[in-house]
C-alpha cells in the first residue's frame, strides 16, 4: 500500500496525461463525420491527439521545453485539421497544463516568453477554426493568463523557499565547520598548556633527583643509580613531549617558565575585570581543596571565560564568581545581568572549547540565560 502511494504521489500528474489521451482518441473517433467534428483524416487526428498531449510526459526533464512542444504540435496539427484543437476539449486541458508549467519556470523571461507563445498559438486556433470567434479567443485568452500567473506567484514562492533552506543549510554548515575548528584549536591548545603543566613538574622531579643524588654518601652506589635513571627518564620525557606537542604550539608561543595560572589567581582575575570596568564579586564557599595542575588550570579558564564573555559580549553592569568546594567536587558559577544571549561569543566558539576541557575531566557544564535575566556559566568538575 505505501508503494503504491508514493508511486501514486510521483506519478499521478502522468496518470492524467494518459488518461488524457484515452479520452482524446475516443473523442476524434466518435466525431469522425460530424459537422462540428475534426475534418482531417482519422489516423491524422489519432496522431494528432497524441503528439499534442505526449510532451507533457518529459515535463520533469524539459520543465520549458516539453510545454513548448505541446505549443508547436497545436501549431502543426491546425494547419492540416484547424478542427482538432478546438473539437477535442483534452487539448485545451493539455494547452491549460502547459501554460501552467511554463509558469513555474524559475527563469522570468523564459516565463514571459512562454505566456507568449502560448497567447500567439491560441491566436492561431482562433483564426484558423472554421467556427471560431473572437468571444472565445478572449475567454481563452484570460483563462490562460490566470493559470500562468498563479503558477507565475508559486514559482517565485517556491524559489524563495528554496533560497532560504539553502542560506540556511550554508549557514549551518559554516556554524558546524566553526565549531570543529574551535574544538581542534581548543584541544590544541588544551594540549599545549597541559605540556607547560607537565613539562614544568617534571622539571621539578628531574631537578629534586639530580639534587638528592648528588647528597648521597659514596657508598650509596645503589640509590645512586636509581636516581641517575629518574632523572635520565625524567629527561628522555621532557625530550619526546616537547617534540610530539611542540608541533601544536603556534609560532608566536613559547614553551611556559612557570605554571599555569591556577585558582589562586582568581583575585587577580576578578581585579582586572574590575580594572576593564565590570563590577565583579568573588565568593568561595567550603574549604579548598588540592587541584591537579591540569584540572586547576581548566577551573580558571573557566572562570576566565565567563568573565571574558560578560565584559566584551554581553554588556553586563555586575557580575558574580562563586566557587564552591564538595565533597570531591568544586564548583564554578559565573553570572552576570547581560543579554542573556546564546551565543555569548559570536557563535559560541568559547563555549564550545570550555565543553572539551570540562569534557577531558569527567565533569559537567551548563550555560545559558538565566529566568531572571542575564547569563550564568555553570561547571562542576571531580577533584579525584
Amino acid at each position: 500500500m505505501e508503494t503504491f502511494l508514493r508511486l501514486a504521489r510521483r506519478y499521478w500528474f502522468e496518470a492524467l496525461v494518459l488518461a488524457g489521451i484515452g479520452v482524446g482518441l475516443a473523442g476524434v473517433v466518435a466525431g469522425q463525420g460530424r459537422t462540428d467534428g475534426p475534418t482531417g483524416p482519422l489516423w491524422f487526428d489519432v496522431l494528432a491527439i497524441v503528439a499534442i498531449l505526449s510532451p507533457l510526459f518529459a515535463r520533469r526533464r524539459f520543465p520549458f521545453g516539453a510545454p513548448v512542444a505541446v505549443g508547436g504540435a497545436v501549431v502543426l496539427t491546425t494547419f492540416v485539421d484547424p478542427r482538432v484543437t478546438p473539437y477535442a476539449f483534452v487539448t485545451f486541458l493539455a494547452g491549460c497544463a502547459a501554460v501552467f508549467l511554463v509558469g513555474l519556470v524559475r527563469d522570468r523571461s523564459l516565463a514571459a516568453a512562454g505566456l507568449a507563445l502560448a497567447l500567439g498559438v491560441e491566436a492561431l486556433v482562433a483564426y484558423k477554426d472554421p467556427k471560431g470567434n473572437l468571444g472565445a479567443f478572449i475567454a481563452t485568452s484570460i483563462v490562460l493568463a490566470i493559470l500562468w500567473t498563479i503558477a507565475f506567484a508559486l514559482s517565485r514562492k517556491f524559489q524563495e523557499a528554496d533560497e532560504a533552506k539553502e542560506r540556511a543549510s550554508r549557514a549551518e554548515r559554516e556554524r558546524e565547520e566553526r565549531a570543529r575548528t574551535a574544538v581542534t584549536e581548543e584541544r590544541a591548545r588544551i594540549a599545549r598548556e597541559l605540556h607547560d603543566v607537565v613539562g614544568h613538574s617534571v622539571s621539578v622531579m628531574t631537578v629534586q633527583a639530580s639534587a638528592v643524588r648528588r647528597l648521597l654518601r659514596p657508598e650509596q652506589q645503589r640509590e645512586r643509580e636509581s636516581l641517575l635513571i629518574v632523572e635520565q627518564t625524567g629527561r628522555e620525557a621532557l625530550a619526546e613531549m616537547r617534540r610530539m606537542v611542540g608541533v601544536l604550539r603556534r609560532p608566536e608561543e613559547a614553551p611556559a617558565l612557570a605554571p599555569q595560572p591556577s585558582l589562586e589567581h582568581l583575585n587577580k582575575l576578578v581585579e582586572h575585570a574590575r580594572e576593564a570596568g565590570l563590577p565583579v564579586e568573588l565568593r568561595i564557599e567550603g574549604d579548598p581543596l588540592p587541584l591537579p595542575a591540569g584540572l586547576d588550570l581548566t577551573a580558571y579558564r573557566l572562570v576566565q571565560e565567563g568573565l571574558t564573555n560578560a565584559l566584551k559580549h554581553a554588556r553586563a553592569q555586575h557580575a558574580e564568581v562563586l566557587v564552591h568546594y564538595s565533597d570531591g567536587h568544586v564548583e564554578l558559577t559565573v553570572t552576570d545581568d547581560g543579554r542573556g544571549a546564546g551565543d555569548r561569543d559570536g557563535g559560541g566558539h568559547g563555549l564550545v572549547g570550555m565543553r572539551e576541557r570540562v569534557t577531558v575531566y569527567g565533569g559537567e557544564l551548563e550555560a545559558g540565560p538565566r529566568p531572571e535575566g542575564g547569563y550564568r556559566l555553570r561547571a562542576r568538575l571531580p577533584v579525584g
